[in-house]
């Protein structure tokens, strides 16, 4: 099969995450990815090792080591005797082949050793600027074949870091990078705080929070050519920006009226309309995949809680019973059946998820201050902030709780992920 894939946008560089996987399901599935055949193309990176790390990072995977490898085979020179002996059940082995100035083709198979059959075989042509995302692209149909799930190995996280300079001044940075951390780029870069990164539909365009005007303000910043627009400032609040997943509306948290309400942007005419009416505070929108429904935080009740509103004409409902006095940063996965929430409890606060048709609650973390839950773009997993010995850094779990890791980054502390969508 023939793929065309198009290359992404260059931006300014930025520093490099550690990802450490801490925790995986009991016996993973083994898996060999032989080291593909290169020829006359030089390459900055093996396609084996990216595809394999990115199936270990799942926890669902082990990938046997090159040194335990009783072959290197291309294709049909397989001998598959020899990996079965050693329990592994698939193999991936593949090619770089040059076809013109700069254009190169990556062909691949997945293989069942014990059934001694092709799973799969793609051809995808790519250039060196987007090399990277074909190892992520091939990461995705390797997934896809062998656990019947979308992968999301070629979406992009987006989060803010904080990182002190030679005069001990904080520099806030809005970054980019691919799904393993790799390949930084730094959108924004502040001495003020930036902060409530939000992808657009169609992961195109950020929207953020920045005080670079001594107030709180949102814009809209382009990630093809890095211009931005001013959506709302002034007086007040001007927080938590949200796309709505058709893209028209910007749900907010905005004071100008006096106090923290729910108000949506229209996008085609910069037109507000607000959304709740309450003497509390309504704050962090978050839209459900169909479009028909905020969730919120508001402590209108029975401490900070999550509600929802529904375009209905119906007052908010609340959604988090039984749960504490603390639940808030509800956001949903995208199937629309979960909420991910983070709870405040006697032990610090940690990320939970909610079954919204069970009613259901079921505990991710155990961090004293784990913050901003995120799910990936196919809901296997939540990326989140978590407090450690260097400060704020990232973390990831998956929503089934067999696996955890954290992603450092060696210098300053990292806030605010959010995992971007399956577009490119």
């Amino acid at each position: 099969m023939l793929v065309c894939l198009a290359a992404g946008p260059a931006l300014t560089s930025a520093s490099n995450l550690v990802i450490k996987i801490e925790k995986g399901v009991v016996k993973p599935l083994l898996i060999g990815v032989i080291p593909f055949k290169t020829g006359d193309v030089a390459l900055p990176f093996q396609f084996s090792t990216i595809i394999s790390r990115n199936l270990e990072r799942t926890g669902l995977f082990s990938a046997i080591p090159l040194e335990d490898m009783p072959q290197t085979p291309l294709f049909r020179a397989v001998n598959f005797k020899s990996w079965t002996a050693l329990g592994v059940e698939n193999l991936v082995t593949g090619e770089v082949k040059r076809k013109g100035v700069e254009q190169y083709e990556l062909e691949f198979r997945l293989l069942d050793t014990f059934k001694k059959s092709t799973l799969l075989g793609y051809r995808i042509p790519f250039d060196p600027s987007n090399s990277r995302f074909v190892a992520h692209k091939a990461t995705d149909f390797i997934y896809n074949k062998l656990l019947g799930k979308q992968g999301a190995f070629t979406s992009l996280l987006a989060y803010i870091t904080v990182v002190k300079n030679s005069e001990k001044r904080k520099v806030y940075r809005l970054v980019v990078a691919e799904s393993d951390g790799h390949s930084p780029r730094t959108i924004v870069k502040s001495y003020e705080p930036l902060m409530s990164p939000a992808w657009s539909h169609n992961g195109k365009q950020l929207a953020y929070v920045s005080f670079e005007s001594k107030n709180s303000a949102i814009y809209l910043q382009n990630l093809s050519d890095g211009k931005r627009q001013l959506l709302v400032s002034g007086k007040g609040i001007n927080s938590a920006p949200s796309f709505s997943p058709d893209g028209t509306r910007v749900a907010m948290t905005l004071s100008r009226d006096g106090n923290p309400e729910i108000y949506l942007y229209y996008l085609s005419t910069g037109q507000l309309e607000r959304i709740t009416r309450h003497g509390a505070i309504d704050t962090e929108p978050s839209w459900s995949p169909d479009g028909d429904t905020l969730i919120f935080t508001s402590d209108r009740g029975a401490g900070a809680q999550i509600y929802s509103y529904k375009f209905d004409g119906v007052p908010p409902q609340r959604v988090t019973y039984n749960m504490g006095t603390y639940n808030v940063r509800g956001r949903y996965s995208p199937d629309g059946r979960k909420i991910a929430v983070v709870h405040g409890g006697e032990d610090g606060y940690q990320i939970g998820v909610l079954d919204l048709k069970s009613n259901i609650y079921e505990m991710l973390t155990t961090g004293i201050l784990d913050e901003s839950p995120s799910f990936a773009p196919n809901g296997s997993m939540i990326i989140y902030s978590t407090m450690t010995d260097k400060g704020s850094q990232l973390a990831a779990a998956s929503v089934d709780g067999y696996m955890q890791q954290t992603l450092e980054q060696q210098v300053g502390e990292v806030r605010e992920p959010v995992w971007g969508p399956l577009v490119r």
